[in-house]
């Protein structure tokens, strides 16, 4: 095999293991937060939707693009490409407008109360983030419906022009226009949820700066401590985001200018904007308390068994 394709498909096949391991590692521990603590906090079901979302995208994307840069062919038939690029373009965008709904509710709550408006609006805020997840489903599912139409299996011969070449699958879009409509749509819908995000993350930062010293010295709780903490994680989430967002936008801003997108473009456009779904849940578990405690009781948990049964063993030899 040769040097750069093995270190092609060791990349993705790294990325894919520990991002859907690290992903499914933040679900499992929201979901014995839920079980005991018989309801998720605002934030964290918004993390535990994130890594849902996130999850989706690497199963759909960096699953598949692995084991067709390992040498696997013909992995989907026409409907199975069609399925799986329109789950995939579902769970992107569930991910770039769940991280900017994040950096909102973040925003919202640590503001001070300057009226009843926003007195009122971090009231029901709570109360608001399960319709805005079912809103967001709906309006993204609508906006991707046409993913699906251009999706075919690969065919043996060239690539047509205006085609994105993704190894599993083919995305055909027929001429330029369709091609350059789909992304600029794509690009500016991502640019508008990435700049609201990041001036929820300024404004965030300007009232942690702001406040800070007056907020250490009067307020001491744990509920101040953890709400710092959140709005850190928050920013981080942000940041993280928009180095990739970046790099992907980059790549793909090249993509729109060439006819036939050479396949080691696609790949590292994949590579790169699948890194933020990978990478975020080790944020989320190193500054988590609530997750990092559960993963940390389960590793005890097996410690313990462990030691039982070698004690078991022990006994049972003498």
């Amino acid at each position: 095999m040769d040097l750069c394709v093995t270190i092609k498909g060791v990349s993705f096949l790294l990325q894919a293991g520990l991002g859907i391991l690290a992903n499914t590692l933040v679900l499992l521990a929201y979901v014995h937060i839920m079980l005991t603590d018989a309801q998720l906090q605002p934030v964290d079901s918004i993390l535990c939707h994130l890594a849902f979302a996130n999850l989706l995208l690497l199963l759909t994307r960096c699953v598949p693009q692995t084991m067709t840069v390992f040498g696997m062919k013909d992995l989907l038939d026409d409907a199975g490409c069609k399925a799986v690029i329109y789950i995939y373009r579902i769970a992107r965008a569930l991910s770039v407008c769940i991280t900017c709904m994040l950096s909102v509710f973040q925003a919202v709550s640590v503001a001070p109360a300057a009226g009843p408006l926003l007195s009122g609006l971090k009231l029901r805020l709570p109360r608001l983030v399960i319709p805005t997840f079912v809103t967001l489903w709906f309006i993204n599912m609508a906006v991707c419906i046409a993913a699906p139409f251009f999706s075919v299996a690969p065919r043996n011969g060239t690539v047509p022009p205006f085609t994105l070449n993704l190894g599993f699958c083919h995305v055909d879009f027929r001429d330029n226009l369709s091609y350059v409509i789909n992304g600029v749509a794509v690009s500016v819908r991502d640019f508008a949820f990435v700049g609201v995000m990041l001036g929820s993350s300024g404004y965030i930062l300007v009232l942690l700066h702001r406040h800070g010293r007056k907020v250490r010295g009067i307020r001491r709780s744990q509920g101040a401590t953890m709400e710092t903490r959140a709005a850190k994680t928050v920013v981080m989430l942000v940041v993280l985001y928009a180095v990739f967002f970046g790099i992907d936008n980059v790549i793909w801003i090249y993509m729109l200018t060439v006819t036939q997108v050479p396949p080691v473009v696609a790949d590292m456009r994949v590579f790169f904007s699948s890194c933020y779904a990978a990478l975020s849940p080790f944020l989320i578990i190193s500054s988590n308390k609530k997750v990092k405690a559960r993963m940390v009781c389960a590793t005890s948990s097996d410690q313990e068994r462990q030691a039982e049964d070698s004690k078991d063993s022990k006994a049972a030899k003498n």
